[in-house]
């Protein structure tokens, strides 16, 4: 991918992977410029989005972003809190944020996800006015969706290792889980 074609893409909207009743939907804060241009979510090759989403057990192996339209297959999905592609989230204004919080909400009660992980616990924060929010799940409810605040997988943020971030994105895995596992039949 050439410079030009990457600050060709500035701006892009990347459309989102969905389904109405997915178990979770992942947003992430906005498209990179990678995103923007391959129209792959999580598409640099330094995210990582991909490998710690399958070390976490969500996806039976690891995925590649060309591959994203597999994760409806498993009941996931993927939306950004900000539409549009940036080179960095410092691109983007708080009011961007509260914005795409209010249209993520809606978006969340039109497709009832089961849960919503926002990867990125500074955007969530922004995006809904909860300035103490910590990396886990929330208390409250978006959309009438449960809330898991997760870290990003961008690979400049070195305060999580890929196993670290594995594990977080475990707990809501498990969590999910048990509230769609249905129960054995009593003999």
């Amino acid at each position: 991918m050439t410079p030009e074609e990457l600050l060709a893409a500035r701006d892009r909207i990347v459309p989102d992977v969905v389904t109405g009743g997915l178990r979770v939907l992942f947003c992430g804060i906005n498209p990179s410029l990678m995103t923007g241009a391959t129209g792959h979510h999580f598409a640099f090759p330094g995210n990582r989005f991909w490998p710690v989403l399958h070390r976490s057990g969500f996806t039976p192996r690891q995925l590649k972003p060309c591959e994203q339209s597999e994760l409806l297959h498993y009941g996931l999905g993927i939306t950004n809190v900000v539409a549009r592609a940036t080179a960095r989230a410092d691109e983007l204004s708080a009011e961007e944020f509260r914005a795409g919080g209010r249209m993520l909400t809606s978006k969340v009660e039109e497709l009832r996800p089961q849960w919503l992980a926002v990867v990125g616990i500074t955007a969530y924060r922004t995006a809904f006015g909860e300035r103490q929010a910590h990396i886990g799940p929330q208390d409250r409810l978006i959309g009438g969706a449960r809330v898991w605040a997760l870290p990003n997988p961008s690979g400049l943020n070195a305060h999580w290792s890929v196993a670290s971030m594995a594990d977080e994105y475990g707990r809501l895995r498990s969590a999910v889980d048990s509230e769609t596992a249905i129960p054995a039949p009593e003999a």
